[in-house]
């Protein structure tokens, strides 16, 4: 007999994604355009104040995600790190526009993002601690179609609100964030299966866990992390820099940016659950490259953007090659660490995005300064950065025993 999905669980989980989502979207499009016309900012400057938090939060979501796998309550090992981060994110998180000096955005950056980082490993890795390996694609599928719908709420109902007061977009996106984080906490019940087998493996460390990727004989580990790490520098530079992009280069306003940049959430919506299929049927390793190829096509397409129209194309078709791609990274992580250390190895994959996050958006912004102001180099680094990524995809082996169970 067919083994049947659990789509109800997995919508359920999705909502702590779709909370941690709809900060992002808001995040990214409006504070590089209000620090360049209230303080005159240069690029260089405001790609250092949109990541310098994440010098610090790079090492304290890997922390807390090994640390939540350790956790004893009788709420279980993830949700006490919820309760904690949600309303220190959501409270700080609307400060960010509400400061009158560059100094000011900087500290609220930095505190919503430190508060984000105490949840937001602990929530992904439930990803891990509900499913088993051969369903971790299509439950991923199916969390970031609900990760995606927060990140259409953002743009369209964020970009909307702008209008009324550029805090508005921010306190909509906490009061969301915090709603949808306490649906987690309250309908969906961590495993006991898990929490024994974690009081028997109590786990090595994060230091120890990294040092295991570093020298395992399978470099599978170190280029799955590596390839996770190139792809987001050359994504987080894009959609740092794109609604800048859209508002010095194209003449589109941040409020129709943030519309517009919506296509793009909705292909990944519609294409995140079918990626995971898609996975599930042929493989991770070669849905993302596929998926890589898109997006390297996509960014050279970028440098000969003239308009509108054909921002929209872009756009809407990056959001299909980037489903290919984010949908089904996590699940072959979690292949390499194993079921009892989800935490540990989720933090893994945020340090790889976390770095990525400091790097890509600096990087463009210095790179925008000594050109002149040409945000369309962000492109071609990107397109660069998703080649190495692509290099690394192709010396990972995958685990077949996924696909087999599947099947």
């Amino acid at each position: 007999m067919k083994e049947r999905f659990p789509y109800g669980k997995t919508f359920l989980l999705g909502f702590g994604f779709f909370g941690i989502s709809l900060i992002w979207p808001i995040f990214n499009n409006f504070v590089p355009v209000f620090l360049r016309d209230d303080f005159g900012l240069s690029a260089t400057l405001i790609g250092f104040i949109m990541t310098w938090d994440n010098y610090l939060n790079m090492f304290v979501q890997p922390l807390v995600g090994e640390r939540s796998d350790r956790t004893r309550t009788r709420l279980g090992r993830r949700k006490p790190w919820m309760l904690l981060g949600a309303p220190l994110a959501a409270l700080f998180f609307v400060l960010v526009p509400a400061m009158r000096s560059p100094v000011g955005v900087m500290f609220a950056i930095l505190f919503t993002n430190l508060a984000m980082a105490l949840f937001r490993s602990p929530t992904i890795a439930l990803l891990g601690d509900l499913f088993p390996a051969h369903q971790r694609s299509t439950a991923n599928g199916v969390i970031n179609l609900m990760g995606g719908l927060g990140a259409i709420a953002a743009f369209l109902v964020g970009g909307t609100l702008y209008k009324l007061g550029r805090i508005t977009p921010f306190v909509f996106g906490s009061l969301v964030m915090l709603g949808a984080i306490t649906l987690v906490l309250a309908l969906v019940r961590e495993p006991e299966t898990i929490e024994k087998e974690a009081k028997e493996d109590r786990g090595a460390g994060f230091i120890a866990n990294l040092k295991e990727v570093l020298n395992a004989s399978d470099r599978s580990g170190l280029l799955i992390l590596l390839a996770i790490l190139f792809w987001f520098i050359g994504y987080n530079a894009v959609e740092t820099w794109l609604s800048s992009f859209g508002k010095f280069s194209l003449g589109i306003g941040e409020g129709r940016m943030a519309i517009l940049t919506s296509g793009l959430a909705l292909m990944f919506v519609i294409f995140a659950v079918p990626s995971g299929l898609l996975a599930t049927r042929l493989g991770r390793r070669r849905v993302i490259l596929t998926g890589i190829g898109g997006m390297i096509v996509l960014f050279l397409y970028g440098l000969v953007v003239q308009n509108e129209p054909m921002l929209i194309v872009l756009l809407v078709a990056a959001g299909f090659f980037w489903a290919l791609i984010n949908v089904n990274s996590l699940p072959m992580v979690y292949d390499v660490g194993g079921d009892a250390r989800i935490g540990a190895f989720t933090g893994l994959y945020y340090l790889a995005s976390n770095i990525a996050a400091v790097a890509g958006p600096q990087v463009v912004g210095i790179l925008v300064d000594l050109t002149g102001g040409n945000y369309r180099i962000m492109f071609f680094f990107a397109a660069l950065f998703m080649a190495l990524a692509g290099l690394c995809m192709l010396g990972v082996k995958e685990k077949r025993a996924m696909v087999a169970s599947a099947a």
